[in-house]
Order: structure tokens, then sequence, then C-alpha cells
């Protein structure tokens, strides 16, 4: 795996970041649907079902991209907000919700004034993960949820190889015939950003979460990281 010291940091992530989203926005949610075989689908559903809100809640869809994931909150009777640094992916959007282009690390909202929080295949992407999870408890109410979907390899080893395989072969290969080939050589080395899961349920807990939880996905592959704001 590639290392994490390899990888652009600080202010040359961010705007390598913002860069390759912006490029990418036009093919993005084909790729998604191509490089998961649509399994990103049911994986977006069921970050949403475990917000388990009342029907009219109030949920930002953080780093939303064009807004699959406030497709799905408004099918399930939320009221969703998407929010993304991107102007190319905002400008791509396939959603009614209201967009905001705005910082997942300094976002324009009152403490405690919404009631949940989605984000999908961002983590990784931010600046640090840390202080995301502190401006994601800060506009959070008391009781909000939070349900964080991303990436992830599987503890099986036979697994993690074929995964690794196909994420580190096949997913530039076919990014690049249909998209931008540097983006998609990129996204499978930003998995090495990622804290260990343990680590991740820990740091939901101490940017004041409660009954954090991690939940493998499709054998691990993916994972949907939860909480409840105390």
């Amino acid at each position: 795996m590639v290392g994490v010291s390899n990888l652009p940091q600080g202010d040359a992530k961010v705007k390598a970041v913002d860069d390759m989203f912006d490029a990418i926005a036009p093919r993005y949610d084909l790729l998604n649907r191509l490089l998961t075989f649509g399994m990103d689908v049911g994986w977006r559903r069921k970050t949403v079902k475990s917000l388990q809100l009342s029907p009219g809640s109030k949920v930002l869809d953080l780093a939303c991209g064009t807004g699959d994931l406030c497709r799905e909150l408004t099918t399930r009777g939320y009221r969703p907000v998407g929010v993304d640094r991107s102007a190319g992916m905002l400008a791509a959007q396939r959603t009614a919700a209201p967009l905001v282009r705005g910082d997942a690390l300094r976002l324009p909202f009152r403490s405690n004034s919404v009631d949940g929080i989605v984000c999908g295949f961002a983590l990784r992407n931010f600046a640090s993960l840390k202080p995301f999870l502190t401006e994601c408890a800060r506009v959070l109410r008391p009781g909000g949820r939070v349900a964080l979907l991303e990436v992830a390899e599987p503890d099986n080893a036979v697994l993690r190889w074929g995964h690794g395989l196909y994420f580190g072969k096949v997913v530039p290969l076919v990014g690049g015939m249909l998209s931008d080939r540097d983006a998609y050589q990129y996204l499978p080395k930003s998995v090495a950003y990622l804290p260990p899961p343990s680590r991740m349920v820990s740091m939901m807990s101490e940017t004041g979460f409660g009954a954090a939880t991690r939940r493998p996905l499709s054998t691990g592959i993916a994972q949907l990281l939860t909480g409840t704001r105390r």
C-alpha cells in the first residue's frame, strides 16, 4: 500500500482534491455505478436508513458531490442540504435539494442547528479527519445522528488481496478510459489517509459522539460509521 508520506498533505492536498473533483464531476456518478457494480446505491440507502430520525428532519450531506445522498434523504422524508467545495460537482448536481458551496471543516451553519449529517466516500479527502468530526458535532443538536460512508479493506487476507488488485489496477484503468486517469490513480491510493477502523471509532467518541459504531459492508470493501451527538 502507498504510505501517507507519499501523498499530498495540508494545503497541497486540499488543492489537489479540489482540482480532481472538478475534473471528474461529469462522469463521477457513472463511474461509481460501474466500478462498484451498482453496490454504492445500496450502501447509500443503508447510510440514510441508519440515521433513524423523524420525517422532516434537517440533514446535511457533506461533500455531497452531485447529490446522490441528497436524493436518498429526500426519498426517506428528510430535508437535505448539500455542501461541497467543488464547483464542478455542484454544477453537475442531480438533486432538487438546496446546495451550498462550502468547506466541511468550517460549515456555514449555527451550532446545534441540524438533526443529522451524512457523508459519502469523502473522509479520506479532508485535510484532517478529527477537525471534520469536531465540526459535525458542533452543528448537530444533542441527540442528532451522523452516518459516514467510506471505502475500506476486507479483513480476510484473500479478499483483501483481490480487492487490492481490483482497486489498484482495474479502477485506474477504467477510470482513465472514461474520465481522468490521474484522478483514478490517486483515489485508490488515498485509502492510506484513513486511520485504522478502531481509531476512527475512537475519534468519534473523542469528538462528542456516543454509541459510535463501525459496520463493514459487502465483505468489508466499504464501511459505515455511525454515532449520536451527546
